[in-house]
């Protein structure tokens, strides 16, 4: 299978950039707000954007990960322990969940259905690194890093220094 890349260090941190930025627009520093990375990369970009958003734009958020895999409805394998790390109570607080790539909407629906078993949220919204428009489901990018239009058969897959070794990469391979 061959990969392209398609963005490098640069590139990602340009697309982290512009997601702080729209975060900093509509979330007022008054707010509780939470960023819920989805494990790996996701929890990883929560990280970085907690940096961002403090330095650059004077916001103090809060960092959970979150494990969708029990919520999949596409996985066959028998998930045995959850390694979500969230605050006590999400509940009257605004959730962010942070993931490096959307395309179906699938890991996205999962981890609604994982937040609502934590309790009962202000509200919800997606930042997303790279956002596709391959839904299947009625699920919207609220804060986009950057849109690519591929085909169907096209995967993105996202590298990041401190999971995978290495620089910051984004490849476009054949599924």
């Amino acid at each position: 299978m061959s990969s392209k890349q398609i963005l490098g260090d640069i590139g990602i941190q340009q697309a982290l950039d512009n997601l702080a930025e729209q975060i900093a627009k509509s979330n007022p520093p008054s707010e509780q707000t939470i960023l819920v990375g989805i494990i790996t990369r996701g929890a990883t970009l929560a990280n970085r954007l907690k940096k961002i958003l403090s330095k650059k734009y004077n916001l103090q958020l809060v960092t959970a990960s979150l494990d969708t895999r029990p919520f999949r409805d596409d996985l066959q394998e028998e998930i045995k322990e959850n390694r979500s790390e969230m605050p006590e109570a999400i509940d009257g607080k605004n959730i962010i969940i942070v993931d490096d790539v959307v395309s179906t909407g699938r890991t996205i629906r999962a981890a609604l259905d994982a937040l609502m078993d934590c309790g009962r949220p202000k509200n919800i919204k997606t930042a997303i690194l790279i956002d596709l428009d391959h839904r299947e489901l009625p699920i919207t990018s609220n804060y986009i890093g950057i849109k690519l239009h591929t085909s169907v058969r096209e995967k993105i897959k996202v590298r990041l220094k401190e999971v995978d070794k290495g620089k910051d990469r984004a490849y476009i391979t054949l599924k």
